[in-house]
């Protein structure tokens, strides 16, 4: 798996009548339509362009090339007025997302403005016309309006082309469980033929057994070259015999993940009781590189957060797997944390890899990897089971909280974050409760929380915002 690139196609309106009228004034719209590919790029997003379109044919023409394409969502951009009725047929027959672009070539349009610039400036009305007919027929859109001498017009835009690139990533994801569901966890607990039905994921449940196969068929030229990158990428400070079981363990789930064509992975760490055999450890370390590789992950089984995790992370990056695990009341933060589970890609600085105790007694000690969460703008996003087969998206905005040298020495060692949400803690949770949320989340660094609760709507999610 890896992080993949948004593609969109840029869609431009423009009315016959003027072409009819003033052949040749359509020139002068070019260097705005490549100033606005070129801003989509530079934040990239690959742009695939389309011919100027007028009537219905063209814009046929033009939606059915992208879908050729592949494109993950259509970009419209109203060079000036166009009738929404030459482009409805085309915009509503395709299932590809829809992002209004509502800008125009000129920042300025006061009184001091010539007439000359309504020619270049009017595209406005043409948008209204277009989201209006749209809604009416119930066909889903986003839409950004502004300038883009604003870095936030396109900023808002290309986070929309992430999110239809991260629905695309969950419809139709396959999905590997290695031991059964934590027994008793009732919140991510949803049949596959459910997760089939609804998003197209495909659930595959293998035992223990599969992975000590895939651990003996590691090479040593493998786990060589292996354990050498982690001390390139990692600070390691465990034992090298440590070191080598984890990586070899890792090595075999990784070829697992990659011979199913995986894009999510739960392990239920209740299959590792004995270390007579050949998946002797629970390969945390090789979990957390996976999900900085665009893998999902879902602790105890489940693989309905994981598929959430890894279309996320493949389309926005910096992306993990987490849970909210105590509430610090005093502080009105929220302490995010999990056995040994973090993507090393949300790591500030340089990842620490070491061993931590686990959980079943006489059993080799783990391989983690640890480290301060950037800190910094985030958002806490769930996937919130619902009643008869529905789904809802929680969308949260949080501060990731930089450490500042007050961390407790002890917990330096475990995975570990605090968030504080826009909500006081106590209201926040309430809400989050009232709305399903179940106990599994993914933390995403950096995007707007508006380009995620796009992503829940590019999915035919209800969405919940806790802002």
């Amino acid at each position: 798996m890896k992080h993949n690139q948004p593609r969109i196609g840029l869609l431009p309106f423009y009315l016959k009548l003027y072409d009819d009228l003033q052949p040749g004034r359509r020139e002068g719209f070019a260097a705005f339509q490549r100033r606005i590919a070129e801003g989509f790029e530079a934040r990239g997003v690959a742009v695939v362009p389309a011919p100027v379109c007028r009537v219905a044919p063209e814009f046929g023409a033009a939606v059915a090339a992208f879908e050729q394409e592949g494109v993950d969502a259509v970009v419209t951009l109203h060079l000036a007025y166009s009738p929404s009725l030459e482009a409805l047929e085309a915009l509503r027959r395709t299932a590809l997302p829809l992002i209004l672009l509502d800008t125009t070539m000129d920042a300025a349009f006061g009184p001091g403005v010539s007439p000359d610039r309504i020619m270049y400036n009017h595209g406005v009305h043409g948008v209204m016309d277009l989201a209006s007919v749209l809604r009416r027929e119930g066909r889903a859109f986003e839409i950004v309006a502004g300038h883009d001498s604003d870095p936030g017009l396109l900023d808002r835009a290309a986070g929309l082309a992430r999110a239809a690139r991260a629905a695309r990533e969950l419809r139709g994801s396959r999905a590997l469980r290695i031991g059964p569901a934590f027994r008793g966890m009732g919140d991510f607990a949803v049949e596959a033929g459910v997760m089939r039905d609804r998003f197209g994921i495909a659930v595959d449940e293998v035992g223990a057994d599969a992975l000590d196969a895939a651990v003996l068929g590691v090479g040593d030229a493998g786990l060589a070259a292996e354990l050498a990158a982690d001390h390139e990428r990692y600070a390691c400070e465990l034992a090298p015999g440590d070191h080598r079981r984890a990586v070899r363990v890792g090595l075999g789930l990784r070829h697992l993940v990659e011979a199913g064509g995986y894009g999510a992975m739960s392990v239920n760490f209740e299959i590792f009781k004995t270390a007579d055999r050949p998946a002797d450890t629970m390969p945390f370390l090789e979990i957390s590189k996976s999900m900085a590789r665009g893998v999902g992950y879902g602790g105890e089984g489940d693989v309905l957060t994981a598929a959430l995790v890894g279309a996320l992370a493949r389309a926005f990056g910096a992306v993990t797997f987490t849970e909210i695990f105590c509430a610090d009341w005093a502080g009105n933060t929220l302490f995010l944390s999990h056995m040994g589970e973090i993507s090393p890609a949300v790591i500030d600085g340089r990842p620490r890899v070491l061993t931590r105790p686990f959980l079943v007694p006489g059993m080799p000690p783990p391989a983690i990897v640890t480290g301060p969460v950037r800190p910094g703008a985030a958002a806490l996003v769930n996937l919130a089971p619902g009643p008869d087969g529905t789904f809802s998206l929680i969308v949260a905005p949080v501060e990731v909280l930089p450490e500042a040298g007050q961390t407790d020495p002890a917990m330096l060692d475990g995975v570990r974050a605090w968030v504080r949400p826009r909500r006081p803690v106590a209201p926040f949770l309430e809400a989050f409760s009232r709305a399903g949320g179940t106990h599994h989340s993914a933390l995403v660094l950096g995007a707007a929380p508006g380009a995620l609760a796009a992503f829940g709507r590019f999915c035919g999610l209800e969405i919940v915002e806790l802002d």
